[in-house]
């Protein structure tokens, strides 16, 4: 009976090929892609298909995520905004959404570190409590 592989959890994938383009100095091509991720990895039994590489990355840019460029026979990739941008870009869009703005501020204020908060209370007192100007 063939070992059968456990699935990435859902968007496991963008998250490790957007870490990894983020660390990259330039574009990465499919093929770049494909073995840094195996190599991040360490394990033969997790390395994609060429092909599914490639449908993920053409994915990622088609959402806006991942700038393209010519790069001999395919493209190259690179993010189209820095970690941070992205990240919260992603909190804004979770505030955004459905349910009580208040309740997910909250959970979110309650699990920062006092470090954390003294740098949300800093940038919040320079931008004058983010009181509409």
């Amino acid at each position: 009976m063939s070992e059968r592989q456990p699935r990435r959890a859902w968007g496991s994938l963008e998250s490790d090929i957007m870490a990894l383009l983020w660390a990259a100095t330039e574009p990465l091509t499919p093929g770049q892609v494909q073995t840094a991720l195996a190599q991040s990895h360490g394990d033969d039994r997790t390395v994609l298909a060429y092909n599914t590489v490639l449908t993920i990355l053409t994915r990622m840019h088609d959402k806006g995520l991942l700038q393209r460029q010519p790069s001999g026979r395919a493209h190259a990739y690179r993010p189209t905004h820095d970690a941070a941008t992205a990240a919260a870009a992603q909190m804004r869009a979770v505030l955004d959404g459905p349910g009580d703005r208040r309740a997910v501020l909250q959970q979110f204020a309650d699990r920062l570190d006092a470090s954390d908060v003294e740098v949300l209370r800093a940038l919040l007192e320079r931008t004058d409590g983010g009181a509409p100007g």
